[in-house]
Formats: structure tokens, C-alpha cells, sequence
């Protein structure tokens, strides 16, 4: 039986949420326009208030609805269906809700609500009625995205609660309108990992919070409070930065896990995606902090809050317009929104220079000469280098749409996107960085010693120090590459300016300074780059004569050394013994050999050979029924043992359905403090074929 309920009762608090945020942003709008007494404005406010909340409500209650039909694996709903499997573990149910673009949308209006709640219950009564007034309209705007429906043939948003029968056109609904499958396509294999269920929502949160610093702006504009927006805009930037930056070291984080030998960052356009709005959001966070303290750079500061949100909108029209379809592993498909997508962005993109343009004359402007011994001179360079950085990798990320843009107007476009991306964007960004690292220590130093024309030496003795030491790492670390050596320096001397003026805190005042924390934070980073990226090396050559089949590459055959059962391997110093496969079985503390199961008609059951225990406990007797974790995928374990320390095991893994031919090798990492170890299966036989081996 069809169960109609859960998604009409979803799609109901999807329409109110819509509703609700429209006549939110409404109300506060009079609260700000009605010139009569306080006491309407605040009838106005109060009307806004209560809206919004009943909206927070509908949207906790479309996830209640979405999460309900996930978990119980309501398949005859088409996000159900296309993102869940019944042999998904519930870690990786949770992952489904944000898999699909309307999940995702609703991960990032949840976020936004949960942000502006924060201001509500603040109830500041100067920034209230702007920053909800123009927060109801843009939150409007994103649950247009989840709205599923049509007006006069225009199809707006794409809702989560669509039947499948709706959703796809086969015979099968035909014949049997009330079909439901038996088990739903289940979750992309390649996300099938714990990041998939911490990082996205890490980064829609850091997404989420780039619109609060854009409304303030706004705000300041419509009000005339030209400064006085910037102070409480300078801690919502400071979160966006640490959130979203955290958001980006979770993904590359999770490539590096998951990718062979290391892989954390492929200028991938998405990643670029992300990446973009993250420099400008830096940028604009300085020039903040450059107002606040030295009274300069109010105009760069608009430009920048405002850059960085619409980025971050053009961003998700990159990602989800399918436009990046052809260059972008990550990229969503098009669910026909990309006209929405492109009406919201040109919406807030003629929004904002609206109210620039209107008051541009009104806003101050410092126009005194910077000496190149203050702050502001060395900040604003700082900052032109991360809008540089920004630029650089913004228009070739671009072309698709250049592209599509031209060939709209009937123009054949030829302009290809870089075919080695790493090399690219790499031979540019290697070079900026440091010089970015260079100009904040640079900063970060007049700031402390509060330097000027007078003190022209002030910079030799912290040079000197970094000169002396990056020689002897840059020898002891044979360091050749004239670009990183360029990075080292700069990092070097990150570090030397930055201890610097923590030891003077921290002496005379017993305090530390958070902007030269984050800063030796940032270099660490870059140095952590510079190794991993420049000094990795494949130690698992196969030198033996014996290959796995001549019909493979010889990048397989040559960087692939074959390991047979419980037969000792020497590798590079260790000597490795492979013991078999593995599978993971629900409510056991560990992995079990599979040649203690076996297996049943359903892929999801095994039969005990044996009884199950550790350390002298049993939890499964010989004959009982287990269920696996995920019936796809398969452990190998392989003992490591290096000479004069102590043993480890890794599991590398496989993922294989045979349903859709997919074939998906995981590594597993034994980490060290100066070196990590990969170790992942290339290709395996069937267990069940008999394989003869010969010489080459």
C-alpha cells in the first residue's frame, strides 16, 4: 500500500515554511517602514517574530518527515528510493538525507534558520527588523529550491516527497500503479564513509553563515549606519571563516582517507567551488578587522561581505545546474532548477548593487597616502594577493559556463577547461601562498611594534633568523624544488614573527594573540602541503617477475606487488603477510573471517561455520544467523611487520555490486609522525574461479 501521508504532511510544512518566511520578511519590512508609534513597529516586529518562528517549526518538521521516510525505507517515494537500501547501516541513513539536492538544500535552510534564531532571541532592537526583513526574503528564495510545484507550465523547486511513480516513467507503474521495489538503489558507494555524515553538514553551516555578515551590510546600507554594522559583522565573519575553513579540511581530509596515496586535493571545479568564496570571505574578514582598528577600507569591506555570499550563491549554481556535468566528479545532476538558480543569484547580484550604487557617495572613504611601513598598506596587499588567489582559480573554474552563456547566444565555443588542473592551478597557487604567509606575518609584526617611517630596520633581525634556519632545513630536508624552497622560507618566517610576538604577549601581558595563532595555524597548514604533496613515494614496486595479468597497464602490474595467503612478503623494510578477507557483522566488536560463513539467498545473511567470540565471550553460536553491516563490502587484512617495532594490521577494502557492475578499492592508513602507510587492494581474484599462474 502506497503511504501518502508522511509526504503530503512533508510537502504541507514545506508550502507553510514558504509562506511563513515571505510573511516574515514582510512584517519586519513594515516594522522598519511604519512611521507611527513605537507601539505598531513593535506590533510589526512581534507579527515578524512569531511567523519566523512558526517557520523554524515547518522546516523541523519537513526533516522529520524526510528522515522518517528514509529510515523506514519508504521506497515508494523517489528520494527513498534513489538515495537508500535496506543494507545501509543507520550512520549511512543519515547521509541519504543530504545526499540528493533537495536534502541538501534543506540541510543549508535549517542551518540558516537555526543562525537567525540566534539573532531573534538577541532582540537587538537596531539590527532586528533589517537583518530579518532581508534574511525572510532570502530564505524564501531557498525554500522555492524544495517547493515542487508548477505555475502556468513553471516548474518551482523539486520536492523530496515525490512518488516514485511520478518521478520516473516505466512500464512497470502502468500496469501496477501501486508498485513498490523491494530495496532502494542505496547510497553512492563512494560516500559510503563516516565523513559523508559530518562534513557536509560542517559545510552548509559554513555556508549558511557567509548571510549573516552579507545582511548586516545590507542592513547598514538601507539604515545609513554606515560603521556601525561592521562590529557585530565582524564576529559572524570570523565564524564563517573557521567553519567553512573546517569544512574544507574535513573534505580533504576524507580524500586523503580515501583516495590512493594521499590524494587530498584535486582542483576539482567543485572543490574550486568552495574554495573560491573561502579567500574572498578571508579577505573581507581583514578588511573588517582593518576598520575596526585603523577607521580604513569601509567601501573594500561592503564589496567583499557582499562578494562572498554571492560567490557562494554561483557556487551552488555551478554544482547544481549540471553545467559541470563533463569536468566535475562531484557535481550534482540537473534537476531543472538552473533557471531558478540563475533568477536567485541575479536577484541578490542587482539587490546588493542597488544599494551600493545608492550609496556610494555617502559611505566614508579614507584617501590619505599609506606609508609602506603601516598596517593598513601591508594589509591591503594581504588582501589583494587572497582576491588574487581567488581570481586565479574563479575563471578558469568558469569556462563551462562562458560556454554555455555564448552557445545560448548561438556561439560555438571551443575554450576547454585546463586538462592537467593539478599542474594549473598548482604553478600559480605555489606561488601565492607564500606570498600571502610573508605579507600577514609582515602585518601581523607592524601591528605589534606599531612600525613607521622611523623604524626602517624594524624587519632585519626576524629576516635573519628565518634566512639562518630555512638553510638548514632546506639542507637537512634537501629541499631543491625552487618553489618550495619558496615556500618554506615563507612559512619559516610565518613562524619566526609570529612566536616573536607571542613570547612578547605572553611576557609582557600574559596573553597571546589569536590573529598570530591562526596565522602559524595557516603556515603549519601550507608546510604540511609542501611534504605530503612533494615527498610521497609508491614503495610497493613489484619486482618479483611474477604480474597479475598482462591485459592490465603497467602502471598496475609495476606499482602492484602480488600478496598470496598467509605467504610473507618483504616490502621496503616490512615484511607483510596476507591473512584473507573479512566482513563486518552487526553487534560484533570485530571483523570475522569469511570462511566462517556462510552465505544465504539474501546477500545481507550469513550462517555461522563456527561460534563468534571475543576475549571468552560469545555472541553468536555456530549455526546462527548474523546480519552484515554492508553486504557489498569486503576487508582484507594484512599484517605488517617492521623490523625492530611493533606490528600493525590494516583492512583495506572493496566494494562490489555486482547489480551495477561497480568495482570501488578503499585504502586503510597506518599513520606515523612523520610518515603515513597505504595500504589498498588493486584487483583481486574470484574466490570462486581456479587460478593457474605462470612466469613472465
Amino acid at each position: 500500500m502506497i503511504r501518502t501521508f508522511i509526504g503530503n504532511l512533508g510537502h504541507f510544512f514545506v508550502i507553510v515554511s514558504f509562506v511563513t518566511s515571505l510573511f516574515s520578511a514582510i512584517f519586519y519590512w513594515n516594522a522598519q517602514r511604519d512611521r507611527k508609534a513605537d507601539f505598531h513597529k513593535n506590533m510589526w516586529k512581534l507579527a515578524g517574530r512569531y511567523t519566523f518562528f512558526i517557520h523554524f517549526l515547518s522546516i523541523l518538521g519537513v526533516i522529520v518527515c524526510l528522515f522518517s521516510i528514509i529510515t523506514n525505507h519508504y521506497f515508494e517515494y523517489h528520494y527513498a528510493w534513489g538515495h537508500s537500501s535496506l543494507s545501509l547501516p543507520v550512520y549511512y541513513q543519515i547521509s541519504c538525507f543530504w545526499e540528493g539536492q533537495e536534502g541538501s538544500f534543506l540541510l543549508w535552510i535549517f542551518w540558516n534558520t537555526i543562525l537567525f534564531l540566534c539573532i531573534v532571541f538577541k532582540k537587538d532592537t537596531i539590527w532586528e527588523s533589517p537583518l530579518m526583513m532581508f534574511f525572510g526574503f532570502i530564505q524564501c528564495f531557498l525554500v522555492s529550491m524544495i517547493l515542487g510545484v508548477v505555475v502556468f507550465d513553471f516548474k518551482i523547486g523539486s520536492s523530496p516527497f515525490i512518488l516514485l511513480r511520478d518521478a520516473l516513467d516505466i512500464p512497470i507503474f502502468k500496469s501496477n500503479p501501486d508498485f513498490i521495489p523491494s530495496d532502494g538503489r542505496g547510497l553512492n558507494p563512494l560516500l559510503q564513509n563516516y565523513w559523508m555524515v559530518i562534513h557536509p553538514p560542517t559545510l552548509f553551516l559554513g555556508f549558511a553563515s557567509t548571510v549573516v555578515p552579507f545582511v548586516y551590510a545590507l542592513s547598514g546600507l538601507y539604515r545609513k549606519k554606515f560603521t556601525e554594522w561592521v562590529k557585530p559583522a565582524i564576529f559572524w565573519a570570523l565564524f564563517s571563516v573557521l567553519v567553512l575553513g573546517v569544512g574544507i579540511l574535513m573534505g580533504a581530509y576524507w580524500a586523503y582517507e580515501t583516495l590512493n596515496f594521499g590524494g587530498y586535493w584535486n582542483w576539482d571545479p567543485v572543490e574550486n567551488a568552495v574554495y573560491i568564496p573561502w579567500l574572498v570571505l578571508v579577505a573581507s574578514l581583514h578588511s573588517l578587522l582593518l576598520f575596526r582598528t585603523h577607521k580604513k577600507g569601509l567601501l573594500l569591506s561592503f564589496l567583499l561581505v557582499i562578494a562572498t555570499f554571492l560567490l557562494v550563491l554561483y557556487s551552488t549554481f555551478l554544482t547544481r545546474s549540471g553545467i559541470l556535468g563533463d569536468s566535475s566528479v562531484h557535481s550534482f545532476t540537473d534537476l531543472g532548477l538552473s533557471g531558478q538558480l540563475l533568477f536567485y543569484l541575479v536577484f541578490f547580484a542587482f539587490v546588493s548593487l542597488l544599494f551600493i550604487g545608492k550609496e556610494w557617495k555617502n559611505i566614508p572613504i579614507d584617501r590619505a597616502e599609506k606609508s609602506k611601513y603601516s598596517v593598513d598598506f601591508w594589509m591591503f596587499l594581504g588582501i589583494a594577493v587572497l582576491c588574487f588567489m581567488a581570481f586565479q582559480v574563479f575563471v578558469p573554474t568558469s569556462i563551462p559556463v562562458y560556454n554555455a552563456c555564448l552557445e545560448f547566444f548561438g556561439v560555438l565555443s571551443k575554450i576547454a577547461p585546463p586538462v592537467n588542473p593539478i599542474k594549473f592551478y598548482t604553478q600559480f597557487q605555489i606561488i601565492l601562498a607564500p606570498i600571502m604567509v610573508l605579507l600577514a606575518a609582515t602585518t601581523q609584526f607592524f601591528w605589534y611594534k606599531k612600525a613607521n617611517t622611523s623604524k626602517q630596520g624594524i624587519l632585519i633581525p626576524p629576516l635573519i633568523i628565518t634566512l639562518l634556519v630555512s638553510s638548514v632545513f632546506i639542507i637537512l630536508s634537501r629541499v631543491t624544488d625552487p618553489f618550495y624552497i619558496l615556500v618554506l622560507i615563507g612559512c619559516i618566517y610565518s613562524f619566526v614573527v609570529h612566536l616573536w610576538i607571542l613570547y612578547s604577549f605572553l611576557k609582557s601581558t600574559r596573553t597571546i594573540s589569536a590573529g598570530a595563532v591562526s596565522h602559524i595555524g595557516i603556515a603549519f597548514i601550507l608546510l604540511g602541503i609542501l611534504f605530503s604533496s612533494g615527498y610521497s613515494k609508491i614503495v610497493s614496486l613489484n619486482n618479483t617477475g611474477r604480474i597479475w595479468s598482462k591485459d592490465f597497464p603497467d602502471e598496475i602490474n609495476t606499482n602492484n606487488i602480488l600478496l598470496f595467503q598467509h605467504q610473507p612478503t618483504n616490502i621496503n623494510g616490512y615484511s607483510l603477510i596476507y591473512k584473507g578477507m573479512r566482513r563486518e557483522i552487526k553487534k560484533f566488536p570485530s571483523i570475522v573471517n569469511v570462511y566462517d560463513l556462510e552465505s544465504t539467498d539474501d546477500a545481507r545473511l550469513f550462517i555461522t561455520k563456527k561460534n563468534l567470540q571475543k576475549e571468552n565471550q560469545i555472541f553468536f553460536k555456530k549455526g546462527d544467523t548474523v546480519t552484515v553491516e554492508n553486504a557489498h563490502t569486503t576487508y582484507f587484512e594484512i599484517e605488517y611487520i617492521p623490523e625492530n617495532l611493533d606490528t600493525f594490521i590494516l583492512y583495506p577494502q572493496v566494494y562490489v555490486d555486482d547489480s551495477k557492475e561497480t568495482i570501488i578499492y578503499s585504502p586503510d592508513i597506518q599513520r606515523n609522525w612523520n610518515k603515513d602507510i597505504y595500504s589498498h587492494v588493486r584487483t583481486f581474484p574470484d574466490p570462486k574461479a581456479e587460478t593457474k599462474w605462470s612466469d613472465m
